[in-house]
């Protein structure tokens, strides 16, 4: 029974730690280019631990284990917006962000410009061209970005968006809900900017209210199991108690 009980309290951990991960998708459903995920699990083998009341192969013990995230990398659909600093990317690039522990990256193309003219995302960190920062003067208008990420105002070229693709995203690692980290990047060859749009998020509501429905069956599942045992460990006891009395 204690070892029942060992694999319940692990398959529980395994769907709260689902749970958590399906409830930041759904919290980020109206997120500009939020990439949901998802858990990858596997069946943990014990490599000693049996259990004695049982023979041959029905004694080794499973748990369940999660070692991974898998990122969605699918694109969200690009809706039109009519802002001028709203780009969306059509492709699997990223915009390259500075900040203070180093250069990140996102798909989250709702720019602004701070109180120095530099153009920054929407927590107000410097959104990257190839030559660094972009800044603008506040005798600048008609900001373009072209397909190919050159930007211009009225005063002409001002430089060319650093957006940066990757041969494996999955090996990204995700810094808060929207931004990624990593290494092993190259100058994109394949994605397109378009101005004036943004690229919503890629969760589906439906199907994540679907996956919680399931999970918190599952969990409750476990737990009145686990009450039962606890249940029937309490009867054992007092009925050994009487026996001895």
């Amino acid at each position: 029974m204690e070892n029942t009980q060992l694999i319940s309290l692990s398959r529980q951990m395994a769907l709260q730690r689902q749970m958590d991960v399906v409830a930041n998708n759904l919290a980020n459903m109206n997120t500009t280019g939020f990439k949901s995920e998802d858990l990858l699990f596997e069946d943990y083998l014990m490599p000693k631990a049996q259990d004695n009341e049982f023979q041959g192969a029905d004694r080794d013990l499973h748990f369940t284990e999660d070692w991974s995230s898998l990122h969605n990398m699918q694109n969200g659909s690009i809706q039109p917006t009519g802002n001028t600093l709203d780009i969306a990317l059509d492709g699997t690039g990223f915009l390259s962000v500075q900040m203070p522990a180093g250069e990140e990256y996102t798909r989250n193309g709702a720019l602004q410009l701070d109180n120095t003219g530099t153009l920054v995302d929407l927590n107000g960190s410097p959104v990257l061209g190839d030559s660094g920062p972009i800044h603008f003067d506040s005798t600048e208008s008609n900001i373009t970005f072209s397909p190919d990420g050159t930007i211009s105002s009225s005063k002409g070229v001002k430089g060319k968006l650093k957006v940066t693709e990757f041969d494996n995203p999955q090996l990204l690692a995700r810094v808060g809900d929207n931004d990624y980290s990593g290494s092993g990047g190259n100058p994109a060859t394949s994605t397109k900017i378009d101005q004036f749009s943004l690229e919503r998020s890629n969760v589906s509501g439906i199907n994540e209210m679907t996956s919680m429905i399931r999970i918190q069956r599952a969990y409750q599942t476990i737990a009145n199991m686990m009450e039962r045992q606890d249940q029937l460990r309490q009867t054992a006891m007092d009925r050994l108690a009487d026996t001895s009395a």
